[in-house]
């Protein structure tokens, strides 16, 4: 049974070949990249490498041959191609060879998510689920590394701004994330769906983590949506505002709020408390 990864040369991708190799035999990962030096360069050495596009369907059938399993890091938004168009040759692909099983990283709750974020992984989990082919969806919540700035910055004695009120966030470190994408793909009886989160805790919740492990004190303003651009046209981030602002939007209506114990049960032990996850980050 050869195990396939893509976009391995991603942090994501990376961190998954490198749990996978503690599941199954090395000598059946297949990492695919788009830059195959920087793949021999970075990954774990006893692993075959292959060359694979997103944009090239062709490429990646020749790519996938052979492969029975695969897990299917979804790429970034915002290129010149269009990331559904992306994933539909993704999935195209793996059919058209026979790849038994299809792990993809999802959005959470994507079939019924209202945000932007989540257009072009409703329609790759919708693709998914009529080609045949046999699928998890991995429906990935929040890495606590995409506060990092927010948490640079308050411990250089910025203020910790926010404009999500009350709306709380599922945040996990990217590499359990990782180490959870890597155990459903080795195992043999996967779920259809994974809504993986860490607990959900507010900016609120999160500032106070941040303030009493790095014993330091700084402001914390919970402020309204155009409050908070006014902040950060003054930080020099007019050209990302509307989509930070988005995010605090689907923060706030609840889109990121999880419940469910997918991550905590598929890795069989508790994550890492958000205390030593900060001074990890």
């Amino acid at each position: 049974m050869k195990y396939g990864v893509t976009a391995s040369t991603g942090k994501f991708g990376k961190k998954a070949v490198e749990y996978l190799i503690e599941l199954v035999d090395k000598a059946d990962i297949v990492a695919f990249a788009r830059d195959t030096k920087k793949a021999k360069e970075i990954l774990p050495t006893g692993i075959e490498i292959r060359h694979a596009d997103y944009t090239d369907e062709k490429g990646l059938e020749e790519a996938f041959t052979g492969i029975g399993r695969l897990l299917f890091v979804s790429s970034v938004p915002g290129g010149s191609y269009p990331r559904d168009k992306q994933h539909l040759n993704v999935v195209e692909a793996a059919k058209n060879v026979g790849v038994d099983f299809v792990a993809y990283t999802s959005f959470p709750h994507a079939n019924e998510a209202k945000s932007p974020l989540a257009g072009d992984h409703k329609i790759t989990e919708e693709a998914l689920s009529k080609s045949g082919l046999k699928y998890a969806f991995l429906r990935n919540n929040w890495y606590l590394e995409n506060q990092a700035d927010m948490i640079k910055g308050s411990l250089a004695g910025h203020a910790f701004q926010y404009s999500a009120g009350e709306g709380r966030v599922g945040w996990a470190l990217e590499k359990e994330y990782a180490e959870g994408a890597a155990k459903v793909l080795a195992t043999k009886s996967p779920k259809e769906v994974y809504e993986f989160a860490g607990k959900s805790l507010s900016f609120a919740d999160l500032a106070k983590i941040i303030s009493t492990v790095s014993k330091k004190e700084f402001k914390v303003e919970s402020l309204s949506d155009d409050e908070y651009r006014v902040e950060l046209n003054k930080a020099g981030l007019s050209g990302a505002a509307d989509v930070i602002i988005m995010i605090q939007n689907l923060i706030r209506d609840g889109e990121l709020t999880e419940n469910e114990s997918d991550l905590v049960d598929v890795l069989g032990r508790k994550l890492t408390p958000l205390e030593d996850a900060f001074l990890e980050l």
